[in-house]
């Protein structure tokens, strides 16, 4: 063949098509443990595991700015420092992220804040122009135990938190938040933009009915085989989990049964405390961090979920218990509601009482537990994650275009 013709033929070929490119921003990701910073870590690798070139821009978690590649995403690590109010917590040094923004050249940035990060990062891709996606995971009560925030304050300075966060969420393009109470919390907050509700969604492939006899699974974790109550996340304040332990006399009134919290938190050693006290230590386990690969042995672990928490605006946690198979009892509050639809039942925060009683009521009747954690399940095939993850890639391309 002459050359010239295989020059005009690949004149002629198109150019192949380079895959999608998301920044994610985020004031936490792992090694920090809570439901945002899960969240982020598994939207951006199941996002690089769709074909899509991720970028996560974060915090150090040691000190040092730092860029590695983990589990196919580019993680760009800022400097960070201990905060004064919470040493154990490190906050990013504030800088203009527009070198950054302009190596990576994305095609969409996907905020999951409004904090030094979020902020940064917004306001850099909107110096290039590059479109922004915003997901909203903040609750003011987030934050007060780590402030120290008087409670005669939390009021005035809730407002002032969400005055702070609609100023930087409005100049988003596009803006979800995990559930459609949590979008309308937003609303009720005074934030006059549209939000679009987009489950963080679950991997139902990891979290699932177990057929093995629950005693293999507590054995993993040392705990005794008997009836199990768990609790998964942040042993902190906003949880609530003293009226766990306050509730587990009722309940062993009743029943042999024990508590399990899966988590790390600086409420641990009160929660001990009131336990002894109260004389339920021998019944209180806790089982302290669990890595995320183990944790479906967790759930498989227990019989009833418990989360009292009143600031949820979805809850990872309760979902992947949904999704074993497990029952829910859960306080009336934030979007809790919208996890528990025949799988279980709501209580008033505050209500150790009734908290008992739901909890005596799934442990002591077999087909019930049975049928609720079949429900449960049900209504977890509908937080599919790759359902999520396609969604938000059609967010990206719709503002894009």
């Amino acid at each position: 063949m002459p050359l010239h013709n295989v020059t005009d033929h690949a004149q002629l070929a198109p150019a192949p098509e380079r895959p999608r490119r998301v920044l994610i921003s985020t004031d936490t990701y792992p090694p920090d443990v809570n439901g945002a910073a899960y969240f982020t870590h598994r939207l951006a690798s199941g996002l690089a595991a769709r074909g899509n070139e991720v970028h996560v821009v974060c915090q150090s978690e040691s000190g040092p700015a730092s860029a590695d590649v983990l589990d196919g995403v580019i993680v760009h690590r800022l400097r960070s420092a201990p905060l004064l109010v919470h040493p154990t917590m490190r906050v990013t040094v504030p800088t203009r992220l527009d070198r950054l923004v302009a190596d990576i050249d994305p095609d969409v940035l996907h905020t999951q804040g409004h904090f030094v990060v979020g902020r940064a990062a917004i306001a850099a891709a909107r110096r290039r122009g590059v479109p922004v996606v915003a997901t909203n995971h903040f609750m003011p009560d987030n934050l007060f135990q780590f402030g120290h925030v008087p409670e005669a304050l939390r009021t005035g300075a809730g407002r002032l938190a969400w005055r702070d966060f609609s100023r930087v969420f409005k100049r988003a393009d596009h803006i979800t938040t995990p559930t459609p109470l949590a979008a309308k919390l937003l609303a009720d907050q005074g934030f006059s933009r549209e939000v679009e509700a987009v489950s963080c969604g679950i991997d139902l492939t990891r979290f699932h009915p177990h057929a093995e006899p629950k005693s293999w699974a507590r054995r993993r974790f040392a705990l005794p085989d008997r009836p199990t109550i768990l609790f998964v996340g942040r042993l902190d304040e906003e949880k609530h989990l003293d009226e766990l332990i306050r509730a587990l006399p009722l309940v062993l009134n009743e029943t042999d049964a024990q508590v399990a919290f899966v988590g790390r938190g600086n409420q641990r050693m009160e929660l001990e405390k009131l336990a002894k006290r109260i004389g339920v230590g021998e019944r209180v386990f806790f089982v302290g961090f669990v890595p995320d690969e183990s944790m479906p042995q967790a759930f498989a672990a227990a019989d009833v979920f418990a989360m009292p928490g009143v600031a949820e605006l979805q809850s990872i946690a309760t979902l992947e218990a949904m999704a074993t198979g497990l029952p829910v009892v859960a306080a009336d509050a934030m979007a809790l509601p919208h996890l528990v639809d025949g799988n279980g039942y709501l209580y008033q925060p505050g209500d150790v009482v009734s908290l008992a009683r739901h909890l005596t009521g799934i442990l002591t009747d077999d087909d019930l537990r049975t049928r609720l954690g079949r429900t449960s399940r049900e209504l977890a095939l509908t937080h599919d994650d790759q359902t999520s993850l396609a969604r938000f890639e059609q967010i990206y391309d719709e503002v894009a275009r």
